[in-house]
């Protein structure tokens, strides 16, 4: 589909708002965050947890401008539970005393941490286990 330079924000927030409600979360809950990358565009997925505060990589996609890594998340999120494992998590903030229990998709347990650790220096959490769900 072809859309003018006036209608690609119309057009992208259209697409983020599809994201938000495919996944059932909120726009607090969900952060999209664009970067330029040579001559291409980063989208980075980040969720929110509303419980412990913590933000995480939900995924990220790379593509020729906005619209199309956005196009990318969509496709990737109606589609990412028939492709990639569950994993379960359970981990402790520096600091804290209580044990946080996360669950992200992956296509292994290395990947389920690079989500976990997005954004942190990795000793500002210590991880207790990584556990691959069960497929359903």
């Amino acid at each position: 589909m072809d859309v003018s330079a006036s209608d690609i924000h119309v057009e992208s927030a259209r697409v983020q708002q599809q994201i938000e409600q495919y996944l059932g979360m909120g726009s607090g809950n969900l952060l999209f965050e664009f970067r330029q990358l040579d001559n291409q565009t980063r989208l980075d997925l980040i969720t929110v947890n509303p419980r412990h505060q913590q933000s995480f990589l939900f995924r990220y996609e790379v593509g020729y401008d906005r619209l199309d890594v956005l196009r990318k998340m969509l496709a990737y999120v109606q589609r990412y539970r028939d492709t990639e494992s569950s994993y379960t998590i359970q981990w402790r903030a520096r600091g804290d005393k209580e044990l946080q229990t996360s669950y992200f998709r992956a296509h292994n347990a290395y990947e389920a941490l690079d989500k976990l650790y997005y954004g942190r220096d990795l000793n500002t959490i210590t991880v207790f286990s990584v556990v691959l769900n069960p497929s359903s």
